[in-house]
């Protein structure tokens, strides 16, 4: 069931997208070279609880996984993608990390993500990136009134093409709003003018990634982490998303980011 939030429900979600948007652009400027995933891991709980926020990852137990998941934080390094768990891993230079956190308060909930490079960047990694921001500004600004969830999936999907990259279709984003994960999903990959209709008060978390030489993805035995099955480096950009009469409105953007598609006269298919 997919349920349509008001205008003031989209509100209450927009204080909780500045929150994560901060923190997460908070966490990406302490990940430097000699920081141990653990330390990004504390940090965040600390602000969370400053807050009065609650995660929406601790004690998070879908059918994938082994047990609830105990902490605020995906971390993901490297060729992992997705669902990275916190731990004893001091950051190297040269890394890709992918930093993944939905929190709520008082009962509205936000999603975002983003991948940063630690240290000396490889230019690989850095258009990898690239790829993934790109795709989420193309999808974010096909998530008008009126289309068709198809419309989203089809900008995403079209842009990892244009950059030489293949889609994995297991994993997309999805509904939020009271609950981190609502219907629908929402597929990286897709057909425009096919699927649900666009209409004013959904709100979704957006959430392209890729891997750089792949679309298959393994597990690490804590059924938890996925990473690319050819071990090749892998980036992943989200934000929570609301449609509105007046068009898409991004509840998650960062202090540094530029403003919605339709606050400017942006492309779709062009970086922020």
């Amino acid at each position: 069931m997919i349920e349509f939030k008001s205008a003031e429900e989209i509100g209450r979600m927009a204080v909780t997208g500045q929150f994560v948007g901060e923190l997460l652009a908070e966490l990406a400027g302490v990940a430097e070279v000699g920081v141990n995933l653990m330390d990004l891991e504390h940090h965040a709980r600390r602000r969370i609880s400053e807050r009065g926020a609650e995660s929406c990852y601790w004690d998070y137990a879908p059918s994938f996984g082994r047990g609830p998941f105990r902490n605020v934080l995906c971390l993901s390094v490297n060729d992992a993608v997705l669902h990275g768990l916190p731990h004893d891993y001091v950051l190297r230079d040269g890394d890709l990390l992918s930093i993944d956190m939905a929190a709520g308060i008082d009962g509205w909930v936000a999603d975002s993500a983003l991948s940063v490079v630690v240290g000396t960047p490889d230019p690989a990694d850095l258009k990898l990136i690239e790829a993934t921001e790109v795709a989420l500004e193309a999808g974010i600004a096909a998530a008008q009134p009126g289309g068709r969830l198809g419309d989203i999936s089809a900008a995403i999907g079209e842009v990892a093409h244009s950059y030489g990259y293949r889609v994995n279709a297991e994993f997309g984003g999805h509904g939020i709003g009271r609950t981190m994960h609502e219907a629908p999903h929402v597929a990286n990959s897709g057909r425009a003018r096919r699927g649900l209709k666009l209409d004013p008060g959904l709100t979704i978390a957006i959430e392209p990634w890729f891997c750089r030489s792949t679309d298959k993805i393994r597990y690490d035995k804590d059924g938890w982490t996925i990473r690319s099955a050819d071990g090749s480096r892998t980036a992943h950009s989200e934000h929570t998303v609301a449609i509105t009469a007046a068009g898409p409105q991004v509840l998650t953007r960062r202090p540094t980011q530029s403003p919605t598609p339709t606050e400017s006269t942006r492309k779709p298919g062009t970086a922020s």
